[in-house]
């Protein structure tokens, strides 16, 4: 008897009963079979050893497709985990999946670890990749799953958690047992490539009450190339952190007694702020956006109207005021930073009667929000809990919400090629945890979908992470060196409309509820500045580089002069300084070099007599003798192409 297995070019094979997955990669081909890694049976991915039932739709998966890396750093954690046990065998394991570029395992260990660690657990390894152990799949009941994982409290947990009737599935490979849905790959000796990275702390479960377990990164890819490729990008990553440049170049600091994820702005720091700010409001004023400027903190019953109160409170800091006017009659409030600037802008709207005639009516603001986020999470400008965002609101009639969109759409692609950045956009519908009409969801989900189309972007679905008042379209940019980072965002939003009670006259004289959109581009300022400065290395483009040119004299008898050219250029609306500390000029061309100052003006006895100056570019080195003419010309092109 034989099987008929559909497969994803439309065609179908046939197959003996009784074949697995592996049986029909071999019967396709000995080279698939080779490269096999795992299949998608009936949209579910298994292992090659699952056994086909006729009708089945079946794709082989290879180390070329999208799903193999996801499985090879799996089945790489359970490999890890094996390795640990053997060296300590009282550890305790949590979780250990798969995570973008690599994977981790949580684990309880009596002793604390160090990266000195990692030698020998990744010889440990080797050895167990070697062996080319194959991984089993096995189905246990409840009883059974608590007997083969009695001493491994952390699985227990899991497993009391299970909801009744679940299928339980361990995999071991050698002795190695492990609490597992799957899939993973055929054997252990598909991940030859590996590396452990780093090592951190983890509450179990993410709660700051649990015990604190010890988690162990690495990474894994199919190709030994492919690794060293990855490793090159980390340590070059490493180069261009952020938070050692941003110190360096005095852009931005942190201070333990200001607070934990409250990042402080040198002035280098707040004249690139406000360069991208000033930027951007040129472009939002030509595009019919007004600004407005709202409180940093409102009463909690505006929190509580517009809904954070209960579904956002865990984020928020909320205090008591004291709004008695004499002592013996105490009355308090409560009030609470906010961790967005929506419900200003909502109550600017309200704040008058609109028409239909009024609409659209885009609110923007660079407003300074407060969220709390667990210290462990804190990053630099990347992760803060003070930021500032380039905030803007919608309000519009149903048949002008598509068109808004588009209209996003267009000031996203011009905000990121500007920075050289290629992206991509990601569409969340709605949450678990939501509220509001499934009809307003739908239509709101089918206009992101639509605009996207329009503008010719290409996107992925990403179901229910949605905000909780509407469906969002996520920006991702990818950087210099291939990173992506979440930036822009677009939601839409009936939510804040309805529990504000927001409406304008339409034509025929009636009340009718407007759409709201949430926008950001740059998201975090903070964070698309610490983006930036990772991006571009520090170097940052001329027109936005805080110190645009250094002037540099060649001996003390040459400071007048190098005065006379920064004041010319400045005059001209370039960002000037002098190097007048008594330093050889050497030291201070190096100095401007590690600054990433874009140009180095040379000037001496024959500059002077010229009225000219000797041009250093911070790449490409020396560039010869110009007047200050022609110099200014260079920086007032810069400038412009930004206007």
């Amino acid at each position: 008897m034989t099987l008929q297995i559909n497969l994803p070019d439309g065609s179908s094979k046939l197959v003996p009963t009784g074949s697995s997955v592996a049986d029909l990669a071999a019967a396709l081909g000995p080279g698939l079979a080779k490269a096999a890694v795992a299949a998608r049976l009936n949209g579910q991915l298994v292992d090659l050893t699952t056994l086909l039932a006729d009708g089945d739709e079946v794709a082989i998966i290879t180390s070329s497709s999208p799903e193999a890396l996801d499985i090879l750093r799996h089945s790489t954690a359970h490999i890890m985990a094996e390795a640990v046990l053997a060296l300590y065998p009282d550890a305790q394991f949590g979780i250990g999946p798969a995570i973008e570029d690599g994977f981790y395992y949580d684990i309880a260990l009596g002793e604390s670890l160090s990266t000195d660690d990692f030698a020998a657990i990744e010889e440990a390894m080797g050895r167990i990749v070697s062996e080319k152990l194959g991984f089993t799949r096995e189905e246990v009941s409840p009883s059974r799953a608590r007997e083969l994982f009695a001493n491994q409290p952390l699985k227990l947990e899991l497993i009391d958690e299970l909801p009744e009737g679940e299928v339980i599935s361990v995999y071991r490979q050698g002795d190695f047992i492990d609490l597992c849905r799957g899939p993973h790959i055929p054997h252990t000796g598909f991940a030859k490539a590996f590396k452990l990275t780093k090592l951190a702390g983890a509450y179990w479960r993410g709660d700051s009450e649990r015990p604190m377990l010890q988690r162990i990164y690495g990474t894994v890819w199919f190709k030994k190339a492919d690794l060293d490729a990855y490793l090159t990008r980390i340590e070059e990553a490493e180069k261009r952190d952020h938070r050692r440049l941003g110190r360096k170049l005095g852009i931005y600091m942190m201070d333990e007694r200001a607070g934990a994820g409250l990042p402080l702005y040198l002035p280098k720091g707040a004249r690139i702020i406000r360069t991208l700010q000033e930027w951007l409001r040129r472009d939002l004023y030509a595009h019919g956006y007004e600004e407005v400027i709202t409180p940093h903190i409102y009463h909690a019953e505006v929190w509580k109207t517009s809904g954070h109160y209960y579904f956002y409170r865990d984020n928020m800091y909320f205090f008591e005021i004291d709004e008695s006017e004499a002592k013996d009659n105490s009355k308090t409030s409560e009030y609470g930073l906010k961790p967005m600037n929506c419900p200003g802008h909502v109550m600017l709207y309200a704040s008058q009667l609109r028409s239909y005639r009024d609409l659209p009516l885009r609110f923007f603001e660079f407003g300074t929000v407060y969220r709390h986020e667990m210290s462990g999470v804190l990053h630099g400008l990347l992760r803060a809990r003070g930021f500032t965002q380039d905030d803007a609101h919608i309000f519009c009639r149903t048949d002008q919400l598509l068109s808004e969109i588009v209209d996003i759409l267009k000031l996203v692609d011009y905000i990121m090629t500007t920075f050289g950045f290629s992206y991509t956009a990601e569409i969340s519908t709605r949450p678990e945890k939501s509220i509001g009409e499934d009809a307003k969801w739908e239509f709101a989900t089918e206009q992101l979908e639509a605009a996207c189309k329009i503008h010719g972007l290409s996107y992925e679905i990403n179901p229910g992470d949605g905000a909780f008042y509407g469906p969002k379209i996520d920006i991702k940019v990818r950087d210099a060196i291939g990173r992506t980072w979440q930036c822009s965002t677009i939601q839409v939003d009936f939510n804040f409309p309805e529990r504000f009670d927001l409406t304008y006259r339409t034509a025929e004289n009636t009340a009718e509820q407007p759409w709201m959109l949430h926008r950001a581009i740059f998201g975090s300022i903070e964070r698309f500045l610490g983006i930036l400065i990772e991006h571009y290395a520090g170097a940052l483009p001329v027109w936005l580089a805080p110190v645009q040119a250094v002037v540099i004299p060649i001996a003390d008898r040459h400071l007048d002069y190098a005065q006379e050219v920064a004041d010319f250029l400045a005059a001209a609306g370039a960002r000037v300084e002098v190097a007048a500390q008594k330093e050889p000029m050497k030291v201070k061309v190096a100095q401007a070099q590690e600054q990433q100052v874009p140009y180095m003006l040379i000037v001496g006895d024959k500059e002077a007599e010229e009225g000219s100056i000797s041009l250093r570019e911070r790449r490409a080195g020396d560039q010869g003798t110009m007047t200050l003419d022609e110099f200014k010309q260079i920086i007032q092109k810069a400038n412009q192409e930004q206007l």
